[in-house]
């Protein structure tokens, strides 16, 4: 029992900061309808910003690592809306396809651009929040876990709080509905697009800064596989619902530590494609989500 336990909390764990990153697609998608394959960059630019900043900060302190995490969020949040204004915005109106490419291209850019100016070779993260264990009933227990979950449970919590009780969360959800009309309406859906991109940019952010506390080790490439497992994360929820990729984020990170601790590991990376695979084929519209005729 205690070993399940502990398989459990190490899942939602690693759950809580697939969800994150999650969050950041679909949120976009449900704004713009497209896939922002660099978000999982901007995962990665967040990690660098946090060791960076760390280095300014004492190490193993509640409020340095909040420092930190902020100045991350922040730092990502600018690069996020930078994104949106010169890659995306001139292209909002064209072919979804030429978008799709762009997003391809911004991914690789953010990657290429990281070996160069942060180097190729893997980085060890500062340890910037205190770190202990302890046992509760045979489970041991890890502070950097508990702030992971912690952290993660508060950023989803005001991010419902501002997509359903701000005047700007409004806008997103109007927008999303029906951008045309929110425009009649005097929305400025290039503010409410780049809020949304900056915000969700943060979120990646915190989600990087809480991946490099618990697997401290960060290189240029890092947010590779976390992102493409957010995406997956974010299509079994259901893409565009806040609560479905949070939801997707728990349960893929869960799926995958229970196969990491199976006789089954070799396959923990390939089973997320095939949760994947399985959600397309018998649930398109993902947990949440809710089924939608497009025309064409």
């Amino acid at each position: 029992m205690s070993e399940f336990l502990q398989q459990l909390l190490n899942g939602l764990s690693l759950g809580a900061i697939y969800a994150l990153i999650a969050l950041g697609y679909t949120m976009v998608y449900g704004v713009l309808r497209f896939i922002n394959f660099a978000h999982s960059d901007v995962f990665m630019v967040g990690s660098f910003i946090g060791f960076y900043a760390g280095k300014y900060v004492p190490e193993g302190t509640i409020w340095g690592g909040m420092i930190v995490l902020v100045v991350a969020m922040l730092g990502c949040a600018a690069l996020g809306i930078a994104i949106e204004r010169f890659a995306y915005r001139p292209l909002r109106n064209g072919p979804t396809l030429n978008v799709l490419i762009t997003a391809i291209g911004v991914s690789l850019l953010l990657e290429y651009s990281g070996q160069v100016f942060f180097g190729a070779e893997p980085r060890t993260f500062p340890a910037i929040f205190p770190s202990h264990t302890f046992q509760v009933g045979g489970v041991v227990v890890s502070t950097n876990q508990l702030a992971v979950i912690v952290v993660a449970v508060v950023l989803m919590i005001g991010l419902q709080l501002i997509v359903f009780r701000t005047k700007i969360g409004t806008a997103m959800r109007a927008v999303a509905l029906n951008p045309r009309a929110a425009q009649l309406m005097g929305v400025n859906n290039d503010v409410v697009v780049s809020f949304t991109f900056g915000l969700g940019s943060a979120l990646a952010a915190a989600g990087g800064i809480l991946y490099a506390v618990n697997y401290p080790s960060i290189d240029p490439l890092m947010g590779v596989m976390p992102g493409l497992k957010a995406f997956v994360a974010a299509v079994l929820g259901g893409i565009g619902n806040i609560p479905g990729a949070a939801l997707g984020g728990l349960i893929l990170g869960t799926i995958e530590t229970f196969v990491n601790g199976s006789q089954w590991s070799t396959y923990k990376d390939a089973i997320a494609f095939a949760v994947l695979i399985v959600i397309l084929l018998f649930r398109p519209a993902g947990l949440l989500g809710r089924a939608t005729v497009e025309k064409v």
